[in-house]
């Protein structure tokens, strides 16, 4: 399968690919971007509360990697 179209795949329904939101940082096959939006994608139907922090967690984990070393967030 094409990366791009597993890419798709994933976003379209990640919990048939991932057990746990945190396994979407630890799959070597995608660039950090491409797992933000994995994440967000998740983030946007997940409907349990406990998986919507875990995802919201992951989402944070995933934008501090792409933070430019000596940058700050400010939130």
């Amino acid at each position: 399968m094409a990366k791009k179209k597993l890419l798709e795949d994933i976003k379209a329904r990640p919990p048939r690919f991932y057990r746990l939101p945190a396994d979407v940082v630890r799959d070597r096959r995608f660039t950090d971007d491409e797992r933000l939006q994995i994440a967000r994608a998740w983030a946007s139907m997940a409907a349990d509360d406990i998986v919507g922090r875990q995802i919201d967690d992951v989402i944070m984990e995933i934008e501090n990697r792409l933070i430019p070393a000596g940058s700050e967030v400010r939130h």
